[in-house]
């Protein structure tokens, strides 16, 4: 399957990959996940963090990882003084949602920045766009709808500015804890729905950030009590999630250790799946955030350039298995804006 990229769209997916249209990025658009780490480290409540800290934490990320990746993905609420101390290889992708979801009402529906536009972050010097959604194709049609639409509206704007559009799906089962072995075992239908409905062309997506469709910590060698799936299964799994994308897709660490996403990766290049990269976060970064609130900067900025450096070129070295998003996307470019 292949369909045509406009020029603007496709200039801006160049610039968040490398030079063989592998897209290598850092995420660190954390908001309230990185002040509640930051809380937790310090032994005080979230509210009491202050914004400085979240910026001078990704300033130091981006500052000492982006020379080791295609692009980095920020917020534009404490991210932009990072933005412009990333390296000059790097790109730049900004979130365009508010952090988490309003719990009072159900359905966990997304939220964008009200202040901001897609046509701001371009002018904030953003090469593409990232929505993050929270997604079950088993929950009601009337929940459903809402984010579909919301969706829509997403990728028209983006399509109208020429924007490269990346949606995050986070999958998840109403009343299902999503670390523990019940989801595991309908985590491969939940990925491949929510991959299926958003390949539709009224979307307009253009690349998904999405996590594997299994549950590493339930992936064994035979199959057990404890497991939901043999290493078989999960590879199978995979090919099925990647076969149901209908747009290039990369992966998200889902918060889990850096020697989990390399074993994730690993399981991903066995089973030959056409991955275009990674939008790595946490699984890079997250040992540090403890550091940082205990011992400051300097700290923090002589582990990045241990632990941190060799984190994310462990995960790039995972990379060989990727395939660019140029081969979905051929040469052809569209005469028209619109997706």
């Amino acid at each position: 399957m292949s369909s045509a990229l406009s020029n603007g769209k496709r200039n801006g997916l160049d610039r968040v990959s490398n030079s063989d249209g592998i897209i290598a990025a850092l995420a660190i658009d954390q908001r309230s996940a990185l002040r509640n780490l930051l809380a937790k480290a310090k032994a005080i409540s979230a509210e009491a963090i202050e914004s400085r800290m979240l910026e001078e934490f990704k300033e130091a990320a981006s500052r000492i990882l982006t020379p080791h990746a295609s692009a980095i993905l920020l917020d534009p609420e404490y991210g932009l003084s990072a933005a412009r101390q990333r390296a000059r290889n790097s790109g730049l992708l900004l979130a365009y949602e508010r952090t988490g979801y309003d719990k009072a009402i159900p359905g966990r529906l997304p939220r964008l920045l009200d202040d901001w536009s897609v046509r701001r972050l371009a002018d904030a010097g953003a090469d593409c766009t990232k929505v993050l959604l929270y997604y079950s194709p088993f929950s009601a049609e009337a929940i459903n709808n809402v984010k579909h639409v919301w969706v829509e509206r997403v990728g028209a704007e983006c399509a109208s500015r020429e924007m490269p559009f990346f949606l995050e799906l986070v999958v998840y089962h109403d009343e299902m804890d999503e670390k523990g072995p019940e989801f595991a075992r309908i985590k491969p239908q939940t990925v491949i729905g929510s991959l299926q409905e958003f390949s539709k062309p009224q979307y307009c997506v253009d690349i998904f950030k999405v996590g594997l469709p299994v549950n590493m910590a339930y992936v064994s060698e035979q199959k057990s009590a404890e497991s939901a799936y043999t290493r078989q299964e999960a590879k199978q799994h995979l090919r099925n999630a990647a076969e149901a994308a209908g747009k290039p897709f990369i992966y998200l660490s889902e918060g889990v250790s850096n020697k989990t996403f390399d074993e994730a990766l690993q399981l991903a290049g066995e089973a030959g799946v056409r991955f275009s990269g990674v939008l790595c976060g946490r699984a890079t970064w997250k040992d540090g955030v403890e550091i940082y609130a205990k011992n400051g900067l300097d700290t923090l900025e002589a582990w990045l350039k241990g632990e941190g450096v060799e984190n994310i070129r462990r995960v790039n070295k995972r990379l060989s298995a990727a395939r660019s998003w140029r081969a979905f996307y051929g040469d052809a470019v569209k005469s028209s804006p619109a997706c």
